[in-house]
């Protein structure tokens, strides 16, 4: 197996889990099937990856989950007929890249019906999204471009980490710089702040929404997060496709749909901090942007961690112990 890293490794191997623990279960009272791709194979190479008792660790947690996501979702376990098949799938990674941040899919051709899973292995970042010179945030996130200003003040700041890249050949490191955190971070991120007040205020209505959708994906999808100990499922149900009855057979339980903001309230410094701002939006939405550099040697762009410090309190969550 190429060389994978260690956190990709482990979300994989969930993915794999997750998909195995539907076949097993869902096989027993349906027709059901597997999309046989690169990724479903590199996944059960992941999984494998692991010794005996971690893998049963991983099957725990899928089992736990899987027996939770099939009363949320009669159609999982409810064909039409004969050719009703459940089609499940592991989604390859360039999915992301469209805004949809599902993993596992199981998909009905014949209900014109699917649901997907974002699996996450004990972490909880939505996006690990880059700024530099060419990278247009507005365009790419909110479909709406930055303006000439956003550019002039940052290009003087990734140009000069260009030039010192090429001339130290690549070996330059953040640390020789002393302060980068003022001299990088946080002109960096006040432009980027003040550029993200300016779009919405330009763009009434939208810039909210968007960014939020950009966030968190465009479709809708349970999040299944694998802690120590326990699991936590989190329904994003947008669009309203999730938790649809089979017929008059109805889900055990309830997700509700989740109301998008429509407008930025503030973007403020985390308190302390010189790496981080706080995001919030109406109708309960607070997200963080901590920026990082992604190596210890000098590139001409940086990363966000970007993490969902607050979500609507429709938001359906449900944590499960596994004893």
């Amino acid at each position: 197996m190429a060389k994978i890293a260690t956190q990709t490794i482990n979300g994989k191997a969930f993915e794999y889990a997750l998909l195995l623990e539907f076949y097993e279960k869902l096989k027993l009272v349906t027709k059901v099937s597997i999309v046989d791709n690169v990724s479903y194979k590199t996944a059960i190479s992941c999984f494998e990856s692991f010794g005996e008792k971690e893998r049963s660790q991983y099957m725990l947690n899928a089992s736990f989950s899987v027996n939770f996501l099939l009363d949320l979702e009669p159609r999982l376990s409810n064909g039409i007929n004969e050719e009703d098949i459940l089609e499940l799938e592991i989604v390859a990674d360039k999915a992301g890249q469209s805004g949809d941040v599902r993993d596992v899919l199981a998909i009905r051709s014949l209900q014109k019906w699917e649901i997907g899973i974002s699996a996450k292995n004990n972490h909880r970042a939505v996006k690990h999204s880059r700024l530099s010179n060419d990278i247009d945030f507005g365009e790419k996130w909110l479909g709406t471009p930055c303006s000439e200003n956003y550019f002039t003040v940052i290009k003087p700041i990734f140009n000069g980490l260009t030039q010192l890249r090429k001339e130290s050949k690549a070996t330059k490191t953040w640390a020789s710089l002393g302060d980068y955190h003022s001299s990088v971070y946080l002109p960096v991120l006040d432009a980027f702040k003040d550029e993200l007040i300016a779009l919405d205020r330009d763009n009434p209505g939208i810039v909210a929404q968007r960014l939020v959708q950009y966030l968190i994906g465009n479709q809708d999808f349970y999040k299944v997060i694998k802690g120590k100990g326990k699991v936590e499922i989190q329904a994003y149900n947008l669009q309203g496709t999730l938790n649809l009855p089979f017929a008059n057979v109805k889900p055990k339980a309830k997700v509700p749909k989740l109301k998008l903001p429509t407008r930025l309230i503030e973007v403020v410094y985390q308190n302390n901090s010189t790496t981080t701002l706080l995001v919030t939006l109406n109708e309960g939405w607070q997200i963080s942007f901590r920026i990082h550099n992604a190596s210890s040697r000098i590139e001409p762009s940086l990363k966000f961690d970007i993490n969902l410090v607050s979500s609507p309190h429709t938001l359906f969550v449900n944590t499960l112990f596994l004893g």
